[in-house]
């Protein structure tokens, strides 16, 4: 597990209690982890993580 100091907020969570945290490590895996749940963690690449974002950013507004 990664200290606490490692964790950053992301941007986009803002002042909501719904939070996601990220934290790169030294051998290139990004942890990401919700204020609800922080035991929990996923585990995954830079380049991975920018493909889900990418994918996100291009599905049309829910109704």
């Amino acid at each position: 597990m990664l200290h606490a100091t490692d964790w950053q907020k992301s941007t986009y969570s803002g002042d909501g209690s719904n939070c996601v945290y990220v934290a790169a490590t030294p051998t290139g895996t990004v942890h990401l982890r919700e204020s609800d749940d922080p035991d929990t963690t996923l585990i995954t690449t830079r380049p991975r993580l920018g493909e889900l974002i990418r994918a996100l950013k291009a599905q049309p507004p829910a109704p």
